[in-house]
């Protein structure tokens, strides 16, 4: 099994419905996320997929995300910004727009918020 993971950051606030802490107030965040993509086998260059195809991917994503209030941005106007749910937005997004030569798929979005604190989404 091959695989290939891309990072980039972006940064946004947000605030958690419902939480009942501090993090229900507005707040913000330098997210990082990463992909994790991953095939059986390589195409006739012996690649699993470019790494700017997947940065591109995730480009195109974060474009809408970067220094927004994320709570006013479809989906989480209504389903709440938290790091699981921004994982599982990546998740679907990239699958739809991520093409390869061979068979791939994404194994893994994580989305850190902080240094030390991260999610993961696998679908």
């Amino acid at each position: 099994m091959f695989e290939v993971a891309v990072e980039q950051t972006f940064a946004a606030g947000h605030a958690l419905r419902n939480y009942k802490g501090k993090c229900e107030n507005v707040h913000g965040h330098n997210f990082r996320v990463q992909v994790v993509i991953e095939g059986e086998r390589l195409d006739e260059t012996g690649l699993l997929v470019d790494f700017i195809d997947v940065r591109d991917a995730m480009r195109s994503i974060i474009d809408r995300l970067d220094h927004v209030f994320l709570n006013d941005i479809a989906p989480f106007d209504v389903k709440n910004p938290s790091a699981e749910n921004i994982a599982e937005y990546f998740y679907r997004e990239i699958s739809q727009t991520l093409k390869s030569a061979v068979p791939v798929r994404i194994r893994e979005v994580k989305v850190w918020e902080t240094d030390v604190q991260s999610a993961a989404y696998r679908g």
